[in-house]
């Protein structure tokens, strides 16, 4: 018998009917790396490639057993926490991996594609700020939904509010926000055609790195998720959290690799395709 040696990656997420987003998604992506996935269901989709029509939150005693079992039995090199589906559901996953300190933590709890519920709620917020947030490794958001993560406490000049929320979030104890999506500075990039998009690593002292990609057309499911796992993936191969920086860059790479190779399943948005390396 042999004894298992592929790094561990404990997922808490949706179940998507489609693969798109969420724990299928999650578990595609570490495979791509080498990783093996296991996997913790927050939420239960009705869903197609062309949109997400309802979800259903797990019970959070059946969130903190799965999770409980399985951390039991299995040393996991890292965890990533995607869509949470309740308050209830925060606070059974915070208590959960507040006994795993050393354990890179990532953090991507909006899903664009989800109906407005969950994340838009105040309670669900609060209790990822207080919660969760200071137990992060890696944060990733949207200029949006930082914002919004942000906005309660807010009283900041509006030019300087992205780098005030970022320090806000840092402040509270997490060690990276990687905010994704934003265009890039026409003036720095040379092109004022919105073909590029910029993704910026901050961490206790500001800016960490500031990446630009060539935007993709067409409209994609899962790209974020995407980015987000893969970034997971790479730090438990690495162990350590100091290469945040270096996983943050490869994970755009492969992002980037599994958008370009994307594949429409059926009448709705196009499908990163996470296994692209293989048939390449």
């Amino acid at each position: 018998m042999q004894n298992q040696t592929s790094p561990l990656i404990l997922s808490f997420g949706v179940s998507d009917p489609v693969g798109a987003i969420g724990i299928q998604a999650d578990l595609l992506t570490f495979s791509a790396f080498g990783c093996h996935g296991l996997s913790v269901t927050t939420g239960l989709l009705i869903s197609d490639t062309a949109r997400v029509e309802d979800m259903q939150a797990v019970d959070p005693d059946w969130v903190s057993d799965q999770a409980r079992v399985l951390l039991e039995d299995m040393a996991v090199s890292a965890i990533k926490i995607g869509a949470l589906g309740s308050v209830e559901n925060v606070t059974a996953i915070a208590e959960i991996v507040s006994d795993y300190p050393n354990v890179p933590l990532i953090l991507d709890p909006f899903i664009s594609a989800l109906p407005e519920q969950g994340m838009d709620d105040e309670d669900i917020l609060t209790a990822v700020r207080q919660l969760l947030i200071p137990q992060t490794t890696l944060l990733v958001l949207s200029p949006v939904e930082l914002e919004r993560l942000a906005e309660t406490w807010r009283d900041a000049d509006p030019a300087d509010t992205l780098q005030n929320d970022v320090d806000y979030l840092v402040a509270l104890g997490c060690e990276y926000v990687l905010v994704t999506g934003m265009p890039a500075d026409p003036a720095k990039s040379g092109m004022g055609d919105g073909k590029l998009r910029a993704n910026t690593l901050f961490g206790e002292d500001g800016v960490v790195r500031h990446d630009e990609w060539q935007h993709l057309p067409g409209i994609f499911n899962g790209a974020g998720s995407t980015l987000s796992a893969a970034a997971t993936a790479l730090l438990a191969l690495a162990n350590n959290e100091d290469d945040v920086p270096q996983a943050v860059v490869a994970a755009q790479e492969f992002t980037a690799g599994a958008l370009t190779h994307a594949r429409r399943y059926g009448m709705g948005k196009l499908v990163p395709n996470r296994l692209f390396q293989r048939a390449s």
